[in-house]
């Protein structure tokens, strides 16, 4: 039996930075959005933090060789920024008079990315931290703990520790297994009719005047990410909402993690007019056999748009398809769209199956909720079949 020191942190520059960072370059599902410089990032611009309804409380377990697993945790007053919905659940408490928040969750804030959460030396770690989390929730009063997005190991840990499970889907584009040669070559992949409706959406795009241009990494310049910020920040409030991020958020993204992003900007007479930021990082593939000769996978993750000016399918072409010709030509092996959407499918993102952990204090909700997860998994898993039968490829491609 391991004798782990626990520790719980209010932020997340309490942790050593190469200790964490050192930790998640071990996981089989590394994804940018787990980074120190990150997850400090969304802290310290005051995004997510205790004022924004995400209170930290980190949970980290130390051995005597150092750092052996850790967790981010926040403490919740609300569900919003999350992406998988449980406002279902917070109704029903509500009705019967029981208080659903504060909760915990166990994500990164405003990203509905799947990869590893319970960063971990080891199974035994894994396991032990989910534990440990479980067991602060119950010394904290709080009605439940919700790890989002996991990867296999963090399910496998957290359903040895008698957390239920819940399924959503996404949509994520993979390249072919040799590499689309070009972009044309991955459009002869698909169906003809799908074919001719992305022409005639990239033809709506060019013949409106539009241009694109990109810059990845340093050499998107400070008046680049201040017309991003303008495109993103339309895009909100257009919706009604203020953003999730803050100028400062993506001002530290710029200066502490300028590797891992890829900017799109749409230009017409010579002005930009809209934007795409895209995400992206190289990490060990996920299972079965390297992706590349390196034994990395180079993925891309589609997060953010906005545009100032109102062109036909414009969101189409600065969110997926520029990002996917630009993946082809670099030999990137995916593209993750984000939540939901099945839209994307006809642009040849295909169905995935993500999984969230939820323990639930009270042990009547408890048992309501198991239930309803059952039914939601077979209505779930009956939508992957119907996705899965609409393939947007050649018949003798699929």
């Amino acid at each position: 039996m391991v004798d782990y020191v626990i520790r719980v942190h209010a932020s997340p520059l309490e942790i050593d930075q190469e200790a964490w960072d050192g930790l998640l370059q071990t996981q089989s599902h590394a994804t940018p959005f787990m980074r120190h410089a990150y997850l400090s990032a969304l802290h310290a611009s005051g995004s997510a933090c205790a004022d924004t309804g995400w209170e930290p409380r980190f949970v980290t377990l130390h051995d005597d060789a150092g750092l052996a697993s850790a967790a981010v945790l926040y403490v919740k007053d609300h569900s919003m920024g999350e992406y998988v919905f449980d406002w279902a659940w917070a109704n029903a408490y509500q009705q019967h008079r029981v208080p659903y928040y504060p909760k915990a969750v166990v994500a990164v804030p405003f990203t509905p990315v799947p990869g590893s959460r319970l960063l971990a030396r080891d199974a035994t770690a894994r396991l032990t931290l989910v534990q440990a989390m479980v067991e602060a929730s119950r010394q904290w009063n709080l009605s439940s703990l919700h790890l989002l997005f996991g990867a296999e190991e963090d399910v496998a840990a957290c359903e040895q520790a008698g957390l239920m499970l819940r399924h959503t889907v996404q949509f994520h584009w993979n390249n072919s297994a040799e590499g689309y040669a070009d972009f044309d070559s991955f459009l002869a992949s698909l169906s003809q009719e799908k074919r001719k409706k992305i022409r005639q959406e990239r033809r709506k795009v060019s013949d409106a005047g539009v241009t694109f241009r990109h810059a990845e990494g340093a050499a998107i310049s400070q008046r680049d990410w201040d017309f991003f910020y303008s495109c993103y920040e339309r895009t909100y409030l257009e919706h009604g909402n203020a953003p999730y991020l803050s100028p400062d958020f993506f001002q530290r993204m710029a200066h502490t993690m300028p590797e891992n992003w890829l900017l799109f900007v749409a230009e017409r007479d010579g002005r930009p007019i809209a934007s795409s930021l895209i995400a992206i990082g190289s990490y060990p593939a996920m299972g079965g056999e390297p992706a590349s000769a390196t034994g990395l996978e180079n993925v891309a993750y589609g997060r953010y748009w906005g545009a100032l000016e109102r062109v036909d399918c414009l969101h189409f072409e600065a969110c997926y398809y520029q990002p996917l010709e630009w993946c082809i030509a670099k030999g990137y092996q995916r593209f993750e769209g984000g939540a939901q959407g099945e839209h994307k499918m006809a642009r040849a993102l295909l169905p995935v199956k993500t999984t969230s952990a939820h323990w639930i204090a009270h042990p009547e909700f408890s048992d309501a909720i198991a239930r309803f997860l059952e039914r939601e998994d077979t209505g779930t898993a009956n939508y992957m079949d119907d996705l899965n039968a609409r393939t947007p490829f050649r018949k003798e491609q699929a």
